[in-house]
Protein backbone atom coordinates (compact mmCIF):
# COMPACT_ATOMS: atom_id res chain seq x y z
CA UNK A 1 0.00 0.00 0.00
CA UNK A 2 0.92 3.53 -0.88
CA UNK A 3 -0.61 5.66 1.45
CA UNK A 4 0.13 9.06 0.04
CA UNK A 5 -0.62 8.38 -3.37
CA UNK A 6 -4.28 7.10 -2.58
CA UNK A 7 -4.38 9.73 -0.40
CA UNK A 8 -3.18 12.32 -3.39
CA UNK A 9 -5.95 10.86 -5.43
CA UNK A 10 -8.87 10.49 -3.10
CA UNK A 11 -8.53 13.71 -2.04
CA UNK A 12 -8.38 15.03 -5.97
CA UNK A 13 -5.10 16.62 -5.92
CA UNK A 14 -4.12 14.00 -8.41
CA UNK A 15 -6.01 13.89 -11.35
CA UNK A 16 -9.22 15.35 -10.41
CA UNK A 17 -12.79 14.17 -11.30
CA UNK A 18 -15.13 17.18 -10.81
CA UNK A 19 -15.33 20.34 -12.92
CA UNK A 20 -17.34 22.36 -9.87
CA UNK A 21 -16.26 23.48 -6.59
CA UNK A 22 -19.63 22.45 -5.22
CA UNK A 23 -19.09 18.48 -6.43
CA UNK A 24 -15.51 18.61 -4.75
CA UNK A 25 -16.73 19.87 -1.38
CA UNK A 26 -19.50 17.05 -1.58
CA UNK A 27 -17.04 14.26 -2.24
CA UNK A 28 -14.92 15.77 0.88
CA UNK A 29 -17.56 15.97 3.31
CA UNK A 30 -16.74 18.69 4.88
CA UNK A 31 -13.03 21.02 4.33
CA UNK A 32 -11.44 22.75 6.85
CA UNK A 33 -11.83 27.07 5.84
CA UNK A 34 -10.08 28.84 8.66
CA UNK A 35 -8.40 30.59 6.33
CA UNK A 36 -11.01 32.96 4.10
CA UNK A 37 -9.00 33.44 1.12
CA UNK A 38 -7.53 29.96 0.99
CA UNK A 39 -10.65 28.25 1.11
CA UNK A 40 -11.36 28.76 -1.69
CA UNK A 41 -8.01 27.87 -3.35
CA UNK A 42 -8.04 24.76 -1.45
CA UNK A 43 -11.59 24.02 -2.93
CA UNK A 44 -10.31 25.09 -6.53
CA UNK A 45 -7.20 23.44 -7.26
CA UNK A 46 -9.16 19.87 -6.40
CA UNK A 47 -11.20 21.12 -9.74
CA UNK A 48 -9.94 20.23 -13.26
CA UNK A 49 -9.70 23.63 -14.14
CA UNK A 50 -9.44 25.76 -10.86
CA UNK A 51 -11.32 29.28 -11.15
CA UNK A 52 -11.99 31.58 -8.45
CA UNK A 53 -14.94 32.51 -10.34
CA UNK A 54 -16.56 29.64 -10.28
CA UNK A 55 -16.35 29.11 -6.31
CA UNK A 56 -17.76 32.26 -5.78
CA UNK A 57 -20.68 30.87 -7.85
CA UNK A 58 -21.15 28.24 -6.03
CA UNK A 59 -20.70 29.99 -2.49
CA UNK A 60 -23.08 32.86 -3.76
CA UNK A 61 -25.91 30.52 -4.60
CA UNK A 62 -25.92 28.74 -1.58
CA UNK A 63 -25.19 25.57 -2.91
CA UNK A 64 -21.65 25.46 -1.03
CA UNK A 65 -22.03 26.96 2.72
CA UNK A 66 -19.40 28.45 5.37
CA UNK A 67 -20.06 27.58 8.99
CA UNK A 68 -18.83 26.26 12.15
CA UNK A 69 -19.44 22.35 12.54
CA UNK A 70 -17.22 19.69 12.80
CA UNK A 71 -14.26 20.51 16.13
CA UNK A 72 -15.96 23.96 16.40
CA UNK A 73 -14.63 24.88 13.71
CA UNK A 74 -14.72 26.40 10.21
CA UNK A 75 -15.74 24.47 7.44
CA UNK A 76 -17.29 24.35 3.72
CA UNK A 77 -20.13 21.64 3.69
CA UNK A 78 -22.77 21.27 0.30
CA UNK A 79 -26.36 22.92 1.44
CA UNK A 80 -27.55 19.46 0.94
CA UNK A 81 -24.84 17.77 3.80
CA UNK A 82 -25.82 20.80 5.97
CA UNK A 83 -28.55 19.85 8.27
CA UNK A 84 -28.14 16.49 8.51
CA UNK A 85 -24.05 16.83 9.50
CA UNK A 86 -25.47 19.67 11.81
CA UNK A 87 -27.36 17.64 13.77
CA UNK A 88 -24.81 15.07 14.42
CA UNK A 89 -22.05 17.31 15.92
CA UNK A 90 -24.22 19.74 17.70
CA UNK A 91 -24.21 18.62 20.61
CA UNK A 92 -20.16 18.07 20.92
CA UNK A 93 -19.73 21.53 19.19
CA UNK A 94 -21.92 22.97 21.63
CA UNK A 95 -19.99 21.37 24.53
CA UNK A 96 -16.99 22.83 23.43
CA UNK A 97 -17.90 26.24 22.66
CA UNK A 98 -19.53 26.31 26.45
CA UNK A 99 -16.34 25.48 27.61
CA UNK A 100 -14.25 28.31 25.67
CA UNK A 101 -16.45 30.46 26.90
CA UNK A 102 -16.25 29.30 30.91
CA UNK A 103 -12.66 29.49 29.91
CA UNK A 104 -12.98 33.06 28.99
CA UNK A 105 -15.57 33.90 31.64
CA UNK A 106 -18.45 34.74 30.01
CA UNK A 107 -21.67 33.57 30.48
CA UNK A 108 -24.46 33.61 28.05
CA UNK A 109 -28.19 32.58 29.53
CA UNK A 110 -30.62 31.12 27.18
CA UNK A 111 -33.12 34.28 27.60
CA UNK A 112 -30.33 36.33 26.35
CA UNK A 113 -29.11 33.66 23.54
CA UNK A 114 -32.98 33.55 22.27
CA UNK A 115 -33.27 37.93 22.42
CA UNK A 116 -30.21 38.17 20.88
CA UNK A 117 -30.77 35.76 18.08
CA UNK A 118 -34.02 37.25 17.29
CA UNK A 119 -32.95 40.26 17.14
CA UNK A 120 -30.38 38.79 14.41
CA UNK A 121 -33.53 37.31 12.57
CA UNK A 122 -35.21 40.87 12.20
CA UNK A 123 -32.04 42.41 10.84
CA UNK A 124 -30.72 39.45 8.55
CA UNK A 125 -33.98 38.77 6.97
CA UNK A 126 -34.33 39.12 3.71
CA UNK A 127 -30.51 39.88 3.09
CA UNK A 128 -27.70 37.80 2.15
CA UNK A 129 -24.84 40.13 2.93
CA UNK A 130 -24.67 41.19 6.48
CA UNK A 131 -21.27 42.07 8.05
CA UNK A 132 -20.81 41.16 11.96
CA UNK A 133 -20.43 45.30 11.67
CA UNK A 134 -23.89 45.35 10.67
CA UNK A 135 -24.83 43.31 14.05
CA UNK A 136 -23.39 45.19 16.12
CA UNK A 137 -25.05 48.73 15.21
CA UNK A 138 -28.19 46.50 15.41
CA UNK A 139 -27.17 45.52 18.93
CA UNK A 140 -26.41 49.46 19.87
CA UNK A 141 -29.28 50.54 17.77
CA UNK A 142 -31.65 48.66 20.75
CA UNK A 143 -29.35 49.84 23.50
CA UNK A 144 -27.49 46.45 23.81
CA UNK A 145 -23.94 46.70 24.19
CA UNK A 146 -20.92 44.25 24.30
CA UNK A 147 -17.85 43.67 23.23
CA UNK A 148 -16.43 42.17 20.55
CA UNK A 149 -15.97 38.71 21.45
CA UNK A 150 -19.28 38.05 23.25
CA UNK A 151 -21.00 39.27 19.87
CA UNK A 152 -18.43 36.33 18.29
CA UNK A 153 -19.65 33.81 20.64
CA UNK A 154 -23.38 34.81 19.67
CA UNK A 155 -23.23 34.46 16.52
CA UNK A 156 -21.44 30.93 17.23
CA UNK A 157 -24.54 29.82 18.90
CA UNK A 158 -26.66 30.73 16.54
CA UNK A 159 -25.09 29.20 13.64
CA UNK A 160 -25.07 25.66 16.16
CA UNK A 161 -28.84 26.19 16.39
CA UNK A 162 -29.22 26.22 12.95
CA UNK A 163 -30.18 30.29 12.63
CA UNK A 164 -27.20 31.49 10.63
CA UNK A 165 -24.82 30.37 8.18
CA UNK A 166 -22.73 31.91 5.40
CA UNK A 167 -24.25 34.63 3.12
CA UNK A 168 -22.32 35.60 -0.07
CA UNK A 169 -18.72 35.92 -0.76
CA UNK A 170 -16.99 38.87 0.11
CA UNK A 171 -13.73 40.15 -0.55
CA UNK A 172 -12.07 40.14 2.79
CA UNK A 173 -14.89 39.73 5.31
CA UNK A 174 -17.64 37.01 6.12
CA UNK A 175 -21.05 38.00 5.57
CA UNK A 176 -24.56 36.28 7.56
CA UNK A 177 -27.74 34.72 6.41
CA UNK A 178 -30.44 32.87 7.66
CA UNK A 179 -30.25 29.41 7.05
CA UNK A 180 -34.24 29.45 6.85
CA UNK A 181 -33.80 31.57 3.36
CA UNK A 182 -30.50 30.21 1.83
CA UNK A 183 -31.18 26.23 2.53
CA UNK A 184 -33.91 24.74 1.76
CA UNK A 185 -35.22 22.16 4.90
CA UNK A 186 -35.35 18.05 4.46
CA UNK A 187 -36.22 15.36 6.23
CA UNK A 188 -33.22 14.42 8.29
CA UNK A 189 -31.80 10.98 7.73
CA UNK A 190 -31.88 8.62 11.45
CA UNK A 191 -28.63 8.66 13.35
CA UNK A 192 -27.62 5.33 12.40
CA UNK A 193 -27.65 6.37 8.51
CA UNK A 194 -26.03 9.66 9.10
CA UNK A 195 -23.52 8.31 10.76
CA UNK A 196 -22.77 5.40 7.89
CA UNK A 197 -23.19 8.65 5.62
CA UNK A 198 -20.22 10.50 7.45
CA UNK A 199 -17.58 7.52 7.37
CA UNK A 200 -18.46 6.76 3.77
CA UNK A 201 -17.60 10.65 2.65
CA UNK A 202 -14.91 10.77 5.10
CA UNK A 203 -12.89 7.16 4.05
CA UNK A 204 -13.65 7.62 0.07
CA UNK A 205 -11.71 10.97 0.04
CA UNK A 206 -9.59 11.10 2.85
CA UNK A 207 -8.80 7.30 3.01
CA UNK A 208 -6.58 5.23 4.04
CA UNK A 209 -7.02 6.83 7.33
CA UNK A 210 -6.98 5.48 10.19
CA UNK A 211 -9.94 4.85 12.84
CA UNK A 212 -8.15 7.52 15.03
CA UNK A 213 -8.22 9.63 12.22
CA UNK A 214 -11.70 9.75 11.52
CA UNK A 215 -12.32 10.81 15.08
CA UNK A 216 -9.91 13.60 15.23
CA UNK A 217 -12.00 14.81 12.00
CA UNK A 218 -15.40 14.40 12.72
CA UNK A 219 -14.83 15.65 16.62
CA UNK A 220 -17.39 12.91 17.53
CA UNK A 221 -17.02 10.08 20.03
CA UNK A 222 -15.07 6.50 19.54
CA UNK A 223 -18.30 4.99 19.72
CA UNK A 224 -20.12 6.76 17.14
CA UNK A 225 -17.02 6.30 14.60
CA UNK A 226 -17.01 3.00 15.13
CA UNK A 227 -20.53 2.25 13.95
CA UNK A 228 -19.90 4.69 11.08
CA UNK A 229 -17.15 2.19 10.06
CA UNK A 230 -19.32 -1.03 11.11
CA UNK A 231 -22.06 0.38 9.24
CA UNK A 232 -20.27 0.48 5.65
CA UNK A 233 -19.52 -3.52 6.07
CA UNK A 234 -17.63 -4.60 2.86
CA UNK A 235 -17.17 -1.14 1.48
CA UNK A 236 -14.03 -1.05 3.94
CA UNK A 237 -11.00 -2.90 3.44
CA UNK A 238 -8.52 -3.08 6.69
CA UNK A 239 -4.55 -2.52 5.68
CA UNK A 240 -1.40 -2.60 7.99
CA UNK A 241 1.00 0.09 7.21
CA UNK A 242 4.15 0.62 9.64
CA UNK A 243 2.53 -0.82 12.84
CA UNK A 244 -1.27 1.05 12.30
CA UNK A 245 -4.51 0.31 10.62
CA UNK A 246 -5.64 1.66 7.93
CA UNK A 247 -9.41 1.47 6.20
CA UNK A 248 -9.76 1.58 2.52
CA UNK A 249 -13.10 2.56 1.36
CA UNK A 250 -14.24 -0.06 -2.22
CA UNK A 251 -13.94 3.21 -4.31
CA UNK A 252 -11.00 4.33 -3.83
CA UNK A 253 -8.69 4.71 -6.93
CA UNK A 254 -5.19 3.12 -6.73
CA UNK A 255 -3.88 4.29 -9.77
CA UNK A 256 -3.30 7.49 -11.85
CA UNK A 257 -0.20 8.73 -9.56
CA UNK A 258 2.63 9.74 -11.47
CA UNK A 259 5.72 11.24 -9.76
CA UNK A 260 7.34 14.69 -10.48
CA UNK A 261 4.19 17.18 -9.00
CA UNK A 262 4.06 19.79 -6.90
CA UNK A 263 1.14 20.97 -4.88
CA UNK A 264 0.97 24.73 -3.31
CA UNK A 265 -0.84 23.38 -0.34
CA UNK A 266 -3.06 26.49 1.94
CA UNK A 267 -2.74 26.67 5.25
CA UNK A 268 -5.50 24.13 7.07
CA UNK A 269 -5.72 22.07 3.97
CA UNK A 270 -7.36 18.78 4.00
CA UNK A 271 -4.60 16.89 2.97
CA UNK A 272 -2.86 17.76 7.02
CA UNK A 273 -5.61 19.01 9.04
CA UNK A 274 -7.78 15.67 8.15
CA UNK A 275 -5.92 13.50 9.59
CA UNK A 276 -3.72 12.17 13.30
CA UNK A 277 -1.67 10.09 11.00
CA UNK A 278 0.39 13.46 9.62
CA UNK A 279 3.05 11.36 9.72
CA UNK A 280 2.35 9.53 6.46
CA UNK A 281 3.37 12.97 4.45
CA UNK A 282 4.96 14.73 6.86
CA UNK A 283 7.82 13.81 8.94
CA UNK A 284 7.29 14.38 12.70
CA UNK A 285 11.10 16.17 12.62
CA UNK A 286 9.67 19.13 10.51
CA UNK A 287 5.84 19.59 11.88
CA UNK A 288 7.11 22.91 13.13
CA UNK A 289 7.31 24.34 9.80
CA UNK A 290 3.55 23.18 8.81
CA UNK A 291 1.96 23.70 12.33
CA UNK A 292 2.41 25.03 16.08
CA UNK A 293 1.08 23.36 18.92
CA UNK A 294 -1.76 25.44 18.99
CA UNK A 295 -3.37 24.69 15.74
CA UNK A 296 -2.27 27.10 13.22
CA UNK A 297 -1.52 25.69 9.99
CA UNK A 298 0.69 27.35 7.58
CA UNK A 299 0.99 27.31 3.82
CA UNK A 300 3.08 24.20 2.52
CA UNK A 301 5.30 22.87 -0.40
CA UNK A 302 4.16 18.97 -1.23
CA UNK A 303 6.55 17.40 -3.63
CA UNK A 304 5.13 14.09 -5.13
CA UNK A 305 2.92 14.01 -2.08
CA UNK A 306 5.31 14.99 0.61
CA UNK A 307 5.74 18.10 2.83
CA UNK A 308 8.86 20.04 1.97
CA UNK A 309 8.57 23.56 2.86
CA UNK A 310 7.09 26.72 2.72
CA UNK A 311 5.30 29.47 0.82
CA UNK A 312 3.48 32.76 0.77
CA UNK A 313 2.25 35.40 -2.05
CA UNK A 314 4.15 38.90 -1.40
CA UNK A 315 1.64 40.62 -3.93
CA UNK A 316 1.07 38.20 -6.99
CA UNK A 317 4.38 37.05 -6.38
CA UNK A 318 4.81 33.57 -4.98
CA UNK A 319 7.97 32.75 -2.99
CA UNK A 320 9.26 29.59 -1.82
CA UNK A 321 11.42 27.92 1.23
CA UNK A 322 12.80 24.42 1.11
CA UNK A 323 13.16 22.76 4.58
CA UNK A 324 13.61 19.33 4.35
CA UNK A 325 17.43 18.96 3.72
CA UNK A 326 18.65 17.59 0.27
CA UNK A 327 15.54 18.76 -1.37
CA UNK A 328 15.16 21.12 -4.24
CA UNK A 329 12.35 21.79 -6.29
CA UNK A 330 11.79 20.22 -9.58
CA UNK A 331 11.95 23.73 -11.76
CA UNK A 332 9.87 23.24 -14.20
CA UNK A 333 7.22 21.70 -11.84
CA UNK A 334 6.55 24.19 -9.66
CA UNK A 335 6.56 26.54 -12.85
CA UNK A 336 3.28 24.72 -13.77
CA UNK A 337 2.18 24.85 -10.38
CA UNK A 338 2.53 28.81 -10.27
CA UNK A 339 0.32 28.82 -13.86
CA UNK A 340 -1.98 26.79 -11.72
CA UNK A 341 -2.86 29.29 -9.40
CA UNK A 342 -2.66 32.34 -11.76
CA UNK A 343 -5.26 30.56 -13.91
CA UNK A 344 -7.13 29.99 -10.50
CA UNK A 345 -6.63 33.31 -9.55
CA UNK A 346 -8.17 35.13 -13.09
CA UNK A 347 -11.30 33.24 -13.54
Amino acid sequence: MNPISIRLLGQQLICPQFTSPHDVVAWMGAMQAQEYSMMRWAVAMRTQRPSAKAFARDFDSGSIIRTHLFRTTWQLVTAEDYAWMLSLCRKKALGGLRGWMHANAIDIPRKEEDRISAIFEEVISGRADVLKDDLARALAERDIHMDDHRLSYHIRLAELSGTLCSGILHPRKRTLALTSERIAQKPLPPREEALALLARKYFRSHGPATLEDFVWWSGLNVSDCKSGIGALGGELSREKWRGLVFYLHEGCRLRGFRSGRIHLLPAFDEYLIGYKSRHVALHPDFRHHAHDNTGTFWNVILQDGEVVGNWSLRGKEIRTAVFKPGVQLDASALERERARWESYANG
